[in-house]
This record gives structure tokens, C-alpha cells and sequence, in this order.
């Protein structure tokens, strides 16, 4: 949803793209004063294919990227765990986002967790988020599909980041317009 998703993993910053127009929804979202953290799993690490030292360059680098776009990251939640370790921070469990919110004193029902899996929209819904969307950006048809079986929604299922930070930006419009 920020940067182009491997199969193999990003295991530097050499290998980290931001996505078309992710920088620019990152500056809209900092010009409309709205909080933004990244929830990531990076199974990588305890899979022994990056160390924690790595990670942390990667974001330091990202955060740098986005804070010179004029964007703003206000902090990542990651899980290194892999799947089959049942921890509660790995989406589609609601640990991180939960995580988020206890520090940061985060209103889960008027939040918007924005994704490009199914197990992010789920994460979204068991962590109480009031608005999840759908970027298109990632395994989108697979998402699609996982969802309806699991007869779970969207509240809007976007192009790619930034015409979701529209749709959220237009919705508390809207919103706050009709009250």
C-alpha cells in the first residue's frame, strides 16, 4: 500500500519502492492534521532472512522519504512472528492496531485502517476500526474473494492510497457537514 510488496521479502533498502502517489497521500493526510501509523507484519525477522537492526533502517529510511514528501508517519507497529507462532500482534489479529491504540489514546470506532489484504480488512474489523478500505494496490482479487467467503466488508475499496486518503478526507467531510 506504501511500497511494492515482494514474495521474497524486502530485506533492505535497496529493495524498498514506494508506490506511485503513496508519498503524496501521506502529505494530504499531514495537511488535514489526521494521525497515521503503520501496522506490519515482518515475519522476515524471525524467519532469520533480515535482523531487527535492518528493519529499523528500512523505516528510518522510509520515514525520512515520507517526512522530506511532506508527509508524516506518527509511528510503526510491527510483528516479526511467523504464522504458525499464534501470537496476537500478527494480522489478522488486532494486537498492533490495539497496541496503537493504548498508546496513543486512539478512537477505534471513527479510525480508518486502510489495507491491500483481506487479513488487514479483518484485522481492522476485530480491533473495532469504524472504516476499513480496500487498496487495490496488493492482492486485490484474492482479498476480494477471501472476504466474501468470510462475509465480511469494505467501506470503500480504493485505487490505491491516495484515492483512499480522498475517500477519508471527503467521508469526515461529508460527516461533519451533515450534523
Amino acid at each position: 500500500m506504501i511500497n511494492q510488496d515482494s514474495s521474497a521479502y524486502i530485506k533492505s533498502w535497496a529493495e524498498f519502492q514506494f508506490l506511485p502517489r503513496s508519498l503524496p497521500a501521506l502529505r494530504v493526510l499531514n495537511q488535514h492534521h489526521y494521525r497515521s501509523f503503520l501496522i506490519t507484519n515482518q515475519s522476515a525477522i524471525n524467519r532469520k532472512m533480515i535482523t531487527p537492526n535492518t528493519l529499523k533502517h528500512i523505516h528510518d529510511n522510509m520515514m525520512a522519504e515520507i517526512l522530506a514528501a511532506g508527509g508524516r508517519m506518527d509511528d510503526i507497529f510491527f510483528c516479526p512472528h511467523l504464522p504458525q507462532e499464534g501470537c496476537n500482534c500478527r494480522k489478522p489479529k488486532p494486537g498492533l492496531i490495539l497496541a496503537a491504540q493504548k498508546k496513543y489514546d486512539i478512537h477505534l470506532p471513527g479510525s480508518y485502517m486502510i489495507g491491500d489484504s483481506a487479513k488487514d480488512i479483518v484485522c481492522a474489523r476485530q480491533a473495532g476500526c469504524g472504516f476499513a478500505l480496500l487498496v487495490k494496490t496488493g492482492n486485490y482479487d484474492i482479498a476480494i474473494s477471501e472476504l466474501a467467503a468470510a462475509g465480511i466488508h469494505t467501506d470503500y475499496n480504493a485505487t490505491d492510497l491516495y484515492d483512499a486518503v480522498n475517500w477519508i478526507i471527503a467521508h469526515a467531510e461529508q460527516c461533519t457537514n451533515s450534523r
